[in-house]
């Protein structure tokens, strides 16, 4: 007997036919949803509570249990209601409806809620599957939907759904998706009969559309492998293909970029490779005092505060090491807000009287700090000024890296200052509790505005109050490390 094949197995299969069948056979190699899914997974709940406003005559059908839904659906279903969450089984396949209405004489539209802010090719493929199940089942689909989140929508007292979300006709893209969906289906059923896993090479599929839980497949790969070519996928998989597994074997006649090529030279040389002319002339432009600036950030579904958006980004803490002059030990400054208030109107006063009027402000990827203050300044027009002169003496660490000016193999590809901080100076955050700006943001949120213990909030702030800070201590370590290279290697030229 075939199993049972659902909406979402059947877009995992569509992923991945290894996917499916370690699902199916090996569910032991797939691992628990991280913090990062399941904090997406809670978002999404939020969205389709909320959605469901929209039908304000709908009928929930219960959730005791698998059987108990497939039973009560089908009765619901002669009364002719807009049903929320109501599962129809039709021989091997099953879906579940976010919402079905009623429509046209004897027809059904099928509306799908996402909490993006965009349709996208999976959704429509996720509908598509929902009526070819509930066409199998015996009803008449009409038009097909997709309600999505409006990212302009601006909170004003209470959130508005009619505001809050978009809502698109997608039925062409479900029936051109729906043309191969009978053979999708047959291939996928006989990959979960299959006795053995399916060979699949590791590729694009392995993050898209949504990163694949399954554990070990790449395992294989060596440390210095042609994946770890910076923003090179595509040059990887055909490398890949022809059997060039590290980088030190790409052949020399073989089209690399300029900075691709620097990691080939220091595959096979051993060595990290300094520019230390281009590094020295980077370090030239900054001004004391200087100013080491990050912010850490929350971006809520539901918008909490009037003036924002779904999924904005709110500052609630920065951390500001600052440098007064050379060989001068550093002084650090913080803020972390405390409350379910707006954090941001305290956050720019303590920040205004942080950065001082002169010298560099020195951050790592400037746009995402650029990005943060130019929404502070649309959103509270009175600091719009300084966030301009801040703006204008900011100098963004990553540069030298990005333009490897600087690289060391330690960085497997990357140039994030997670990877870039360990390589050049031997220090990181391997130590931490908080040790990334996702897991901040979560951490955040779900002690301020979720329940927590007084216990572990405290924990939780302590921690992240670590964590932003490393940040900007380990780019004085950053910017030390450089000024040692530099001269070391103008000594190396004497």
């Amino acid at each position: 007997m075939t199993e049972l094949l659902s909406k979402t197995k059947y877009l995992n299969g569509l992923q991945c036919p290894k996917y499916l069948w370690t699902l199916f056979h090996r569910p032991d190699l797939v691992a628990e949803p991280d913090v990062a899914t399941s904090h997406a997974f809670e978002q999404g709940h939020l969205v389709g509570e909320l959605a469901l406003k929209l039908f304000c005559r709908g009928v929930e059908v219960p959730q005791r249990s698998f059987n108990k839904n497939i039973e009560e659906t089908a009765e619901l279903l002669q009364r002719r209601v807009t049903l929320f969450e109501a599962g129809i089984r039709a021989g091997d396949l099953y879906a579940r409806a976010d919402i079905l209405c009623p429509s046209g004489r004897g027809e059904w539209d099928i509306v799908e809620v996402k909490s993006s802010t965009a349709v996208k090719p999976v959704h429509v493929d996720d509908v598509a599957f929902q009526k070819h199940c509930y066409q199998e089942f015996g009803l008449k689909i009409r038009k097909c939907f997709l309600i999505y989140v409006n990212n302009e929508y601006v909170r004003h007292g209470e959130i508005e759904p009619e505001k809050f979300f978009r809502l698109e006709n997608i039925t062409g893209g479900v029936e051109e998706a729906g043309l191969e969906i009978c053979r999708r289906i047959e291939e996928l059923q006989d990959v979960i009969a299959r006795q053995s896993c399916p060979e699949v090479s590791i590729g694009r599929q392995c993050s898209y559309p949504y990163p694949c839980p399954v554990r070990g497949c790449w395992d294989f790969l060596p440390g210095g492998n042609v994946f770890e070519l910076y923003r090179g996928m595509q040059r990887a998989q055909v490398l890949f293909k022809l059997g060039i597994v590290s980088i030190k074997d790409v052949p020399s006649h073989f089209k690399l970029s300029g900075n691709q090529q620097i990691q080939r030279w220091c595959a096979l040389s051993g060595q990290p490779s300094v520019n230390g002319g281009a590094i020295g002339s980077f370090l030239r432009i900054l001004r004391y005092p200087l100013y080491y600036l990050d912010f850490e950030t929350f971006n809520p579904v539901m918008p909490l505060f009037d003036g924002t958006r779904p999924y904005q980004r709110i500052p609630f803490q920065f951390s500001v090491h600052v440098v007064w002059k050379k060989d001068a030990a550093p002084e650090h400054l913080t803020f972390l807000a405390n409350g379910q208030h707006d954090p941001r109107p305290e956050l720019i006063s303590r920040l205004m009287g942080a950065l001082g009027e002169r010298g560099s402000v020195l951050v790592y990827n400037r746009s995402f700090e650029e990005g943060v203050l130019h929404e502070l300044a649309r959103d509270f027009p009175v600091c719009a000024d300084w966030v301009t002169s801040v703006c204008g003496r900011m100098v963004d660490l990553l540069i030298p890296f990005r333009n490897f000016y600087y690289y060391n193999p330690l960085q497997k590809g990357s140039v994030s200052l997670k990877k870039v901080m360990p390589a050049l100076t031997g220090r990181g955050y391997d130590e931490m509790e908080i040790s990334e700006g996702q897991a901040a943001s979560i951490a955040y949120e779900e002690v301020t505005y979720g329940e927590a213990s007084p216990e572990k909030r405290s924990k939780v702030r302590e921690d992240l109050e670590r964590y932003c800070g490393r940040d900007t201590e380990g780019m004085i370590w950053i910017v030390d490390a450089l000024r040692r290279l530099v001269k070391q290697e103008t000594k190396n030229r004497e």
